[in-house]
């Protein structure tokens, strides 16, 4: 049911959307919840909607993908509005800002330049975002300016990609697996140790060594690590099964015959 209030009318969606939102935020009629949200509070919440776009990309559900790029531009709009409250900027700017950011990095779509090869055009594309970081005042490193609340593992991965272009790399994934063994063995050691920060520290080593190896493999760690973890969940389903088939719970099992079923899970995959 629409409200008079805000009933279709010739404006388009997005300026509708506007409205709507700025309505939400008004300080006399607006929502209570809604005018008490800062960009703090509102963050871990477009964050969550990213990943419900991605969770519908992965299911192929069109309908479910249609409603979280609502969700996830409605987050979009409503930072804006804060901002524009606070006289930082408006969603316009913000449109127009993305909009000259892509035409610029485009230079083979949007002006004469041309590329011969893929390897050409991403380097043309690190080397405009490296200008940009520059110009936007963050040239006092080269890993500068990649987001610290991305997943570990895709952090990892642009740190070590950004390193690369600096010439700070393997020259082969074999390079790579000689420092895995190091890193597995300064684990350890530190183990032996039995000192906590210090089997952190040698843990944070040895997945940032396995990341690199997704790396040099053509491989996206985080998406590979989600995968396996998606692998993981049905395979133990698979054991739980197999379990109260036979008239056992899973917990009454022991480590061998957890391990017995688990082969017979993975052999059971293969052979399908």
């Amino acid at each position: 049911m629409t409200s008079t209030a805000l009933k279709k009318t010739n404006t388009g969606p997005i300026q509708r959307l506007l409205g709507v939102i700025k309505r939400l935020r008004d300080k006399d009629h607006g929502c209570p919840w809604d005018i008490q949200q800062t960009y703090a509070t509102i963050a871990p919440f477009t964050i969550e909607e990213a990943y419900e776009v991605l969770d519908s990309i992965q299911r192929n559900d069109a309908q479910g993908l249609k409603d979280e790029l609502g969700d996830l531009l409605f987050q979009v709009v409503f930072l804006s509005q804060i901002a524009s409250e606070d006289g930082k900027f408006d969603f316009d700017q913000v449109a127009h800002h993305i909009t000259e950011k892509m035409i610029r990095r485009h230079p083979h779509v949007f002006s004469k330049r041309q590329y011969f090869s893929k390897i050409e055009q991403n380097k043309n594309w690190e080397d405009i975002k490296q200008s940009e970081r520059e110009f936007n005042g963050n040239s006092q490193s080269s890993l500068s300016g990649v987001a610290l609340a991305l997943p570990a593992l895709m952090r990892a991965q642009k740190l070590q990609k950004r390193a690369s272009r600096q010439g700070f790399d393997w020259d082969e994934i074999n390079q790579v697996f000689d420092k895995l063994e190091e890193e597995i063995d300064e684990l350890q050691t530190a183990l032996d140790t039995k000192n906590v920060d210090n089997i952190k520290e040698e843990i944070g080593d040895l997945l940032f060594t396995c990341v690199n190896i997704a790396r040099h493999a053509g491989i996206d760690a985080e998406e590979a690590l989600r995968e396996g973890n998606d692998k993981f969940i049905s395979r133990f389903s698979k054991v739980e099964h197999a379990a109260e088939a036979k008239g056992i719970k899973i917990q009454e099992l022991s480590s061998k015959e957890l391990e017995k079923l688990w082969k017979l899970v993975k052999t059971t995959e293969k052979n399908n």
